[in-house]
């Protein structure tokens, strides 16, 4: 598997990492939420920099590879997950 790809894909798991520590920690506010799942990207930023570092042109590729895809499975996740978890009556 190709680098940047794999970086892909490991975004995607984060994403849903993130969407499930936000339904584990009960979070329904839309700016606690943001703010976790800022806290994970920045944090994860940082160690798949050290790891991917020589396999990239810039540094700035793994930060930018992948964070739509971060997003978007994050939400869809934490709204699927929230409503399985807390159904509406």
């Amino acid at each position: 598997m190709e680098h940047i790809s794999l970086l892909y894909w490991i975004k995607v798991g984060l994403g849903i990492l993130t969407a499930i520590i936000c339904v584990l920690l009960s979070v329904d506010n839309l700016l606690s939420g943001i703010g976790i799942g800022i806290v994970i990207y920045a944090l994860s930023d940082r160690v798949l920099r050290q790891l991917f570092i020589d396999k990239v042109d810039k540094p700035s590729t793994v930060t930018k590879t992948g964070i739509g895809i971060f997003i978007l499975s994050w939400v869809f996740f934490w709204a699927l997950l929230y409503t399985l978890v807390n159904p509406p009556i």
